[in-house]
């Protein structure tokens, strides 16, 4: 790979990185599996950079490919392995009017999430990071209504996982 090809590469991924690290934070429950997961992401980038033809933005493709990643990885590793989450080991100092509702409800919505499917979870999660249902539909290779009915089922599972 020539060096031009590689410094845009590196640019647009210093650029684009928080959107590896919020896959990781979602298929991951430790720093360690984390940092794994970060790694192979990039390197399958890395691997598939250089036929990236520029038809999307650059980010919709690293949420492709980095959804692929964390799925296949996820799908390959069938075994659960308990580990300690990340959140229960970070000590916070709070003030006394600090309201840590948010924060709280964050974490429930989390953990429900957890418990949604590898797709449903990459689903849901270009939904919160406010992709319309065009772009999710491109990121997942799936059609625009599928997309939506998908969503739709998807928010129902929530509930019933929220409010059982």
């Amino acid at each position: 790979m020539n060096k031009e090809l590689e410094h845009r590469f590196v640019t647009e991924l210093e650029n684009n990185q928080n959107i590896v690290h919020k896959v990781c934070s979602l298929y991951t429950n430790d720093r360690d599996s984390h940092n794994d997961l970060f790694q192979e992401i990039t390197i399958q980038l890395w691997k598939a950079y250089p036929k990236f033809r520029g038809d999307a933005k650059f980010s919709t493709w690293m949420y492709r490919v980095a959804l692929n990643t964390a799925i296949t990885l996820y799908r390959k590793s069938k075994k659960k392995v308990r580990t300690q989450d990340y959140d229960s080991v970070i000590f916070k100092i709070k003030a006394d009017e600090y309201d840590d509702t948010q924060e709280q409800q964050l974490k429930i919505m989390y953990k429900a999430i957890k418990q949604l499917g590898d797709i449903d979870k990459a689903l849901v999660f270009l939904y919160l990071e406010d992709k319309d249902y065009s772009e999710i539909s491109e990121t997942l290779g799936i059609s625009e209504v599928n997309a939506r009915v998908k969503m739709n089922r998807v928010k129902n599972k929530l509930r019933t996982i929220l409010n059982p």
